[in-house]
């Protein structure tokens, strides 16, 4: 693993440095404030006569990536999760014999460092540190990628998250967004009054989205399980149950393609709210975003690749209506489902003839509207065909209470008016197992227990679920889902492929 000769050479180092009685792997770390800190708290240096304050005195560590080294002197630059900072190493600063025998010859770009000393502005008029002590942490054996170059291979940055991460702040930064959106999402919804929970990862019964489950086996059980595709049936139960309005944020997992858009597990936010309909899901979630644009301090108009998402215009639009206004569909061709058939074959789409009529709008929406929805589009009144959970509308019993929410051309949101008719919601389980068995494999499967829960009355409601990792990516100007996830799917590379072969 480590036939590297570079590598080699950084180990014989190591080993150098036990010789000599130093730890390159020590954890005794006296760090007392974070390069930031430390910028921030010493700018009066700037106004001193001679540019220093010998009197104080800062321990910080960090990771070396710039090294500058002369004669009788160094300049380093170590970088902290929080900022980046320059340190002078002189000969005559440290013990005797250390500057020679240890730093000069055994500390490079990769190790981890902590130094102590005071602050001065070198005379190119950058704070720094004049060090008087230095440990080494940690010895990297494995050296850096060239700075200049940086990580060319996408591929290898997500294999080796951590090496992106050590090379990238702008990496760092997009899933410290990442992180206080997630924070912020809990905080808006508990300020609202919902009570955060927890249901399983394992179900029996595949259910809440249409789409294709992992199989995993409980030993114990003898059972086979599925992970989760979505929490929504078990957090309907709990409304059942007397709960008025919860949310969970985990993951789901989605045994489909990847892509841009999608990977096989993900996170998101699902809540459900008694007593409220789609309509209020709306508004909510406009505040949701005006929420998390104030907190994280971000401007209402946000680039996006070559365009601009404008968060302060939200529109919204059925679907059927869409496909005309929007995706310039002729309005005589939506309604009829030889038409639409027709029509997308001119287009040199396929579309399976088994399709219902709603499935077909869905296959026109998805190949002609979708993609050109910038700003933030709320789609509602989807068919009932593609909305088995859906609550029907009154006035259209064809359409449900629901809707999407898309923003630059991706789905962030899903959220309808909850169906609580026992009995129509057997009978679309129903038609989804019909479904099933003509050969759709994403069909829903029956929960004969969900609908025995539906039948002790839920409370008239609303549920939406937002998709965590595309909102992040509309938010940080990212374009793959690999970007805002930490360790995204990867396909295998040789070495694994055959290791696993040796194993079988």
């Amino acid at each position: 693993m480590f036939e590297n000769k570079y590598i080699q050479q950084r180990i014989e180092k190591a080993n150098t440095l036990k010789e000599l009685g130093v730890n390159p792997y020590s954890n005794a770390s006296k760090r007392n404030t974070t390069i930031s800190k430390y910028l921030n708290v010493n700018t009066d240096i700037f106004q001193k006569e001679d540019k220093r304050d010998e009197k104080r005195n800062y321990t910080v560590a960090g990771r070396v990536k710039f090294f500058r080294l002369m004669g009788k002197a160094s300049f380093l630059k170590i970088e902290d999760e929080s900022g980046i900072l320059q340190i002078y190493v002189a000969r005559d600063n440290l013990p005797e014999g250390f500057y020679n025998n240890i730093f000069k010859k055994n500390v490079e770009v990769g190790d981890i460092i902590e130094v102590s000393g005071y602050p001065f502005v070198t005379n190119k008029g950058e704070l720094s540190l004049h060090v008087h002590e230095l440990i080494i942490l940690t010895k990297s054996i494995s050296p850096l990628p060239e700075k200049y170059h940086g990580i060319q291979d996408k591929e290898l940055r997500y294999r080796q998250r951590y090496l992106d991460l050590i090379m990238n702040s702008q990496v760092r930064k997009t899933f410290h967004i990442r992180s206080r959106v997630i924070s912020l999402t809990r905080r808006f919804f508990e300020d609202k009054g919902f009570l955060e929970v927890e249901t399983p990862m394992m179900h029996p019964i595949p259910g809440g989205a249409n789409a294709k489950p992992f199989v995993t086996h409980h030993n114990a059980l003898g059972v086979d399980r599925f992970l989760r595709i979505a929490p929504e049936l078990y957090l309907k139960r709990l409304i059942v149950g007397g709960f008025e309005a919860v949310f969970e944020i985990n993951r789901n997992f989605r045994n489909e393609g990847m892509d841009a858009t999608h990977n096989p597990e993900f996170t998101s936010i699902e809540f459900y709210w008694a007593y409220k309909t789609y309509k209020d899901l709306i508004e909510i979630t406009k505040e949701y975003f005006e929420y998390l644009f104030e907190h994280l301090d971000l401007p209402m108009t946000l680039p996006y690749g070559d365009t601009k998402i404008d968060f302060t215009k939200f529109s919204e639009i059925p679907l059927i209506e869409s496909l005309t206004t929007v995706g310039n569909v002729p309005a005589e061709v939506t309604e009829d489902k030889e038409k639409i058939l027709a029509y997308l074959k001119e287009h040199n789409l396929e579309a399976d003839e088994n399709l219902n009529l709603g499935q077909l709008q869905g296959e026109l929406f998805d190949a002609f509207v979708e993609e050109k929805l910038i700003n933030p589009t709320f789609i509602t009144e989807y068919p009932v065909e593609i909305s088995p959970l859906a609550r029907r509308s009154d006035e259209k019993p064809h359409l449900t209470d629901r809707f999407e929410l898309f923003i630059a051309g991706k789905e962030i949101a899903n959220a309808f008016s909850e169906l609580n008719d026992p009995i129509d919601q057997l009978q679309r389980f129903e038609g989804q197992m019909a479904a099933k068995d003509k050969g759709d494999d994403e069909a829903h499967e029956m929960d004969q227990d969900f609908v025995n829960a539906l039948s002790y009355g839920m409370a008239p409601c609303a549920g939406q679920g937002i998709g965590i990792d595309r909102l992040v990516m509309m938010l940080t100007n990212e374009h793959s889902i690999r970007d805002v996830i930490l360790f995204p799917a990867m396909k295998p590379i040789k070495s694994e492929i055959d290791l696993h072969a040796d194993e079988e």
